[in-house]
């Protein structure tokens, strides 16, 4: 297992964020490879179904599709993702071996009736995936905003430190900023993958 070297000034990270509308079959996922230092080192690309269960699969491949042995962690825009395709952070955690943080940013109570809705047949199954991920902590940023995490593999303190060295302004840290917005103009392109 690799811990986060926050010392590291070439730290290196894979930051996955998607994009899709709602009356899409797939979404959009890019990887951004950044340096702690905000040099960009190398991209990659996916998609998940909405409403399914592919999102895990779908970062592991990616993770090995880069083959870069020296990424220290994954920072991931939100855990639900694609109309409730759940991402199973400790299964990532426990095959990369590498620190997983996903992000959110905004406070919420919990997504158990829209998993009833959306899935009468599968409410069970998708809830257990749901309670799996566990409750999200709250850190107020350098820059006075707050996120919301799930980690696996790294403490609350060193996410912290790291998300408040890569966060420029506002409550998006950078590597998450550049993922979304390439997401968004590959999806807009009618791009798949």
């Amino acid at each position: 297992m690799r811990s986060l070297h926050l010392e590291k000034k070439g730290l290196r990270g894979l930051a996955i964020a998607e994009s899709f509308r709602q009356n899409s079959t797939k979404s959009v996922l890019a990887g951004v490879v950044m340096r702690r230092d905000f040099i960009i080192d190398g991209f990659v690309f996916g998609s998940a179904t909405l409403e399914g269960n592919d999102a895990t699969d779908t970062i592991l491949k990616m993770y090995d599709d880069l083959q870069r042995p020296d990424i220290n962690y994954i920072l991931i825009s939100g855990l639900i993702v694609s109309m409730y395709n759940i991402i199973d952070i400790q299964k990532l955690f426990d095959i990369l071996k590498i620190p997983i943080i996903g992000v959110s940013y905004h406070d919420s109570t919990g997504i158990e009736d829209s998993l009833r809705d959306h899935f009468p047949d599968s409410f069970e199954s998708k809830l257990n995936e749901y309670e799996k991920l566990g409750p999200r902590e709250k850190i107020t940023l350098n820059t006075t905003y707050d996120v919301y995490v799930r980690k696996e593999g790294c403490t609350l303190n060193e996410v912290k430190h790291l998300l408040d060295d890569l966060t420029l302004h506002g409550s998006i840290p950078e590597p998450i900023r550049v993922s979304q917005l390439l997401a968004k103009t590959l999806f807009e392109k009618g791009l798949s993958f």
